[in-house]
């Protein structure tokens, strides 16, 4: 089961960029209490709704990103976000809380938002 979630700080505004295949991609810097975190939000219909300081939890798979760039290969451990909550607003919080737990006991909730199997586990 790869699925993260994380509760802090956005470190830095997300920027966007538009992929080769036609994706967006919405990159920011996650903060922990332990360290800063890559964090990104692929294909949003909309932008993620963060800024700079907002506190947050971030729900999402860690994943690995190789790319080409420079003239070279660059890879990237990144969280993959699939659900973004303001921290301490309790109700949307619980909510994203308690979808992620559905992914871990409900393989339809796994499929359904993307969770893998292919180890991993819980970080708070």
């Amino acid at each position: 089961m790869n699925i993260t979630i994380l509760r802090g700080v956005v470190a830095t505004d997300a920027s966007h960029t538009d992929l080769a295949d036609g994706r967006g991609v919405h990159n920011f810097e996650f903060r922990t209490a332990e360290s800063v975190v890559p964090a990104a939000w692929y294909d949003a219909r909309r932008p993620p709704r963060l800024a700079a300081g907002d506190e947050m939890v971030v729900v999402g798979q860690v994943r690995r990103r190789r790319f080409r760039a420079g003239g070279g290969s660059q890879s990237r451990t990144e969280v993959v976000a699939g659900m973004l909550a303001k921290a301490g607003s309790s109700r949307a919080e619980k909510a994203v809380l308690a979808a992620a737990e559905r992914c871990c006991v409900d393989e339809s909730a796994s499929q359904r938002w993307g969770c893998t199997t292919s180890g991993g586990g819980w970080l708070w």
